[in-house]
């Protein structure tokens, strides 16, 4: 099959100068002026164009997708369901039909009765390309369910109200929600927040369920700093409902009763640039996780009454990172990483610690399921790169851990049949990166395998080393799979993030490099049978390693990627930008991180050379990483690079930063990723 030309999208000469440097854009022209809406018909040609350059390209590997798609497919239960969980007087859970996208919602009363549905995503998806749910949360009468829908990927979700008893939605209160709401104590009314035209939520409001939703009152408004969201949460007591407004950096809380959501809220502690603070209450007492004075976060707690006069319960440690703390009757769940692997702690509120214990080099584990303020046991989530997904039940009254469910993988799994290799490499600077590796047990590290290395490395988001089916498919192919823990993420600590942000932020990028070099020695692989992949700031990861080092990879994927870095930071006006300067620095009023940003920006920084092959991604309503930088950087990787190896770009027209959303559909694209790379890297 001869491959017809790529796609060449028109240069149109575009400039701007700041700081007395003048950036030129040939392609400005692909980010549609009406955005969010995309009407412009030479851009819709261009992204349509591409399009169909990746369905040509990709067909001589149809087989391929369809065998990957398959083996992936059948390691799934197509009658998966969750372990029921229970909340009050009710045990809930979900569960797929076989065949189905989309799950449905279901509970039953805990001394038994009949199952009730509640909610079928599978009915509500119907008609639409895309469908999410972002909440599903139950009255405290348990009578009412507010739900939160998103049917087009731009993450302004519908807030509806349902009565469970007849199945029917009785209210509508927003179409522009974003992020979860909470009941008030008499299930009388919801709290929510809404995004602006700017996709920014700035405001906190509350709705008394018949009342007319435009006159909701507002229980809080972010108006000192644009770059902050105004989110909610509500205490595992159920007692208050905690309004926080923040960014990356800096978090601010007030509290109101959820008896009387609309009494004046109280403010825990005013906002203090690069402290962040996040609270739960429990007997009287505000249970607060804080980095004021310990880089990894300490716990203070304070009285309802004064809520900004702190004691020290735990003090920061530079070796035990804590992530956060939930407050039940008799415990604070603690999660917190110790040297980069998860560590669950119960505290007593006398002070007393135990450490639920896990044994394997490198896993995943998390508090998860516990809705009760006073549970019978907790409820804990486990995998590892070779263990599937395990549910347990943690007794703290005799130390023990009770397995619910270790999840089924129907087409079979061993885990004998495969090592965790937890490495420590060296980068650059001298800083020790870690890499959590899985590759089959007879595989040998003389450098005749090949490896799959995944990164992120932003937010202070660790990836951790859990358990996923798919990439067995890669992995039974030779391939050593890695998870480089660079930094930019938290994986080693809060300390770690702040070492690949900001002016510290080619960090993140040389970290990449330096594992994949180092595994190299380490005899996973040779120069050129690597792939790698990451999404979204991971994207950018891998925009710059390209830029950086070509030479290394046999293949790329970069998913929904944050490419065109100074343009975006450029840019006050677009949604997220000004929340993102503590993130990335303000190259408006700062020249110096002006020229910082613009010497690692993929985008700026594309050059006349080789790159490998390169399969790109995005969505035309993703509101985080906008279509136009993926597509951009496409344009003008074509225009300058120097070889002739594969580049395709697919925007998904119907989908946001997740890609598609059924579960069959997601499970594809991702089959196309891993066909891609065999494609360029040899499939067997």
């Amino acid at each position: 099959m001869t491959l017809p030309p790529p796609p060449v999208a028109d240069r149109r000469p575009h400039q701007s100068t700041h700081h007395g440097v003048t950036i030129s854009d040939d392609w400005a022209w692909l980010r549609d002026a009406g955005y969010p809406t995309v009407t412009d018909e030479d851009v819709l040609s261009y992204l349509k164009a591409e399009n169909a350059y990746f369905e040509a390209a990709m067909a001589p590997q149809a087989a391929l997708v369809e065998t990957l798609f398959q083996e992936m497919k059948g390691r799934i239960k197509e009658d998966l369901a969750s372990v029921p969980a229970p909340d009050g007087p009710y045990d809930y859970w979900w569960a797929y039909k076989p065949g189905e996208q989309y799950r449905q919602w279901y509970r039953q009363l805990r001394d038994g009765g009949a199952e009730e549905l509640i909610f079928d995503e599978v009915a509500a998806a119907a008609g639409h390309d895309y469908f999410r749910l972002g909440a599903l949360v139950t009255s405290p009468d348990y009578r009412l369910l507010a739900t939160l829908v998103d049917d087009d990927g731009s993450e302004r979700f519908k807030l509806r109200v349902r009565d469970i008893a007849s199945g029917e939605d009785i209210e509508t209160i927003s179409t522009v929600v974003n992020g979860a709401p909470v009941w008030a104590a008499d299930s009388g009314g919801i709290a929510y927040t809404e995004v602006n035209e700017h996709w920014r939520s700035d405001k906190a409001k509350y709705h008394r369920l018949g009342d007319d939703p435009a006159q909701a009152a507002i229980l809080y408004e972010e108006v000192d700093d644009k770059g902050f969201q105004v989110g909610l949460g509500k205490s595992q007591d159920d007692a208050l409902i905690f309004i926080g407004t923040g960014d990356n950096t800096t978090s601010e809380v007030r509290f109101v009763p959820a008896s009387d959501p609309t009494a004046p809220p109280v403010l825990v502690a005013a906002r203090k640039a690069n402290v962040e603070y996040q609270c739960d209450a429990a007997h009287g007492r505000l249970w607060i996780v804080t980095n004021d004075a310990h880089v990894n976060f300490r716990l203070v707690s304070a009285a309802i009454e004064t809520p900004g006069e702190w004691r020290e319960e735990k003090a920061g440690s530079d070796r035990v990172y804590l992530r956060g703390a939930t407050s039940y009757r008799d415990h604070l769940a603690l999660t917190t990483r110790i040297d980069g692997l998860d560590a669950l702690v119960l505290r007593g509120y006398d002070g007393d610690e135990r450490a639920i214990p896990f044994g394997e080099a490198a896993y995943s584990a998390d508090f998860g399921g516990n809705a009760d303020f006073a549970p019978v046991a907790y409820r804990v989530g486990y995998s590892s790169m070779v263990t599937p997904p395990t549910v347990y039940d943690y007794h703290a009254h005799d130390d023990r851990l009770e397995t619910l469910r270790v999840l089924e993988i129907p087409s079979g799994h061993d885990p004998a049949d495969y090592v965790i290799d937890r490495r420590l490499v060296a980068a650059r600077d001298g800083a020790m990166v870690p890499v959590s590796i899985v590759r089959r047990a007879d595989s040998k590290l003389d450098g005749s395998g090949r490896l799959f290395l995944y990164g992120y490395g932003a937010y202070g988001l660790a990836i951790p080393p859990g358990f996923s089916p798919s990439r067995l498919s890669l992995v039974d192919r030779d391939f050593s799979f890695a998870i480089a823990h660079i930094r930019g993420g938290d994986d080693l600590g809060h300390g770690w993030y702040l070492d690949g942000k900001l002016t510290r932020r080619t960090n993140t990028f040389n970290d990449f490099v330096d594992v994949a070099r180092g595994l190299i020695d380490l005899g996973y692989a040779t120069q050129g049978r690597i792939a790698a992949q990451g999404g979204s700031a991971g994207g950018e990861l891998m925009g710059a390693v390209a830029n950086q080092a070509p030479e290394l990879w046999g293949a790329i994927v970069a998913d929904v990627p944050f490419v065109d870095v100074l343009n975006t930071m450029l840019d006050g006006d677009l949604p997220l930008t000004p929340g993102e300067w503590p993130e990335w620095g303000n190259p408006i009023a700062d020249k110096a991180a002006f020229d910082l940003i613009q010497g690692y920006s993929p985008y700026d920084n594309v050059e006349a050379k080789a790159y490998p092959p390169m399969l790109i991604t995005g969505g035309l309503n993703d509101p985080r990483v906008t279509y136009w930088e993926p597509a951009k950087w496409a344009a003008r990787l074509r225009a300058t690079k120097t070889d002739d190896n594969l580049l395709l770009l697919k925007i998904n027209m119907g989908a946001g930063h997740g890609g598609k959303s059924g579960r069959w559909d997601s499970l594809r694209e991702q089959a196309e990723a891993y066909a891609f790379v065999l494609g360029q890297m040899g499939s067997e």
